[in-house]
């Protein structure tokens, strides 16, 4: 039986994604503490450091239009719909982001295709956010 795009499309979730609950537990890990997905905060940030003004973006190669060549490639069929989708995206992630800096917020973008190497993710954790007090 095969799934219907819809059908497809319908299961993918815009938080508590695995990669999101990758960087969570590394963060949590290490000692920092932090709130998930702000309301009140331009584009819901993934994790929200208050105290530290800083947050952090967990991106989808594919949703968020990265360049890296695990989705260097566009979707054979309704290429015209994927191809604004992903430039809207990134229009949004970028007026999100401008906004979140006017507010004085620092930002770290994480993209899915940097989570697997779990050394260089604790170094870029600890490099924005510091030594833990943990």
């Amino acid at each position: 039986m095969t799934m219907s795009r819809s059908e497809n499309m319908r299961r993918i979730r815009s938080k508590d994604t695995s990669p999101e609950r990758t960087v969570r537990s590394m963060a949590h890990r290490l000692g920092y503490r932090f709130r998930l997905h702000r309301k009140d905060l331009p584009g819901k940030p993934d994790l929200v450091f208050v105290s530290q003004k800083k947050v952090i973006l967990v991106n989808g190669c594919f949703w968020h239009g990265h360049g890296c060549r695990n989705v260097a490639r566009t979707p054979k069929t309704n290429t015209k719909y994927w191809t604004e989708k992903i430039r809207t995206n990134k229009k949004r992630d970028a007026r999100n982001q401008a906004k979140l800096r006017s507010m004085g917020w620092g930002i770290l973008v994480i993209w899915e295709c940097e989570i697997d190497n779990a050394d260089a993710l604790r170094k870029r954790l600890i490099s924005f956010l510091g030594r833990s007090s943990a």
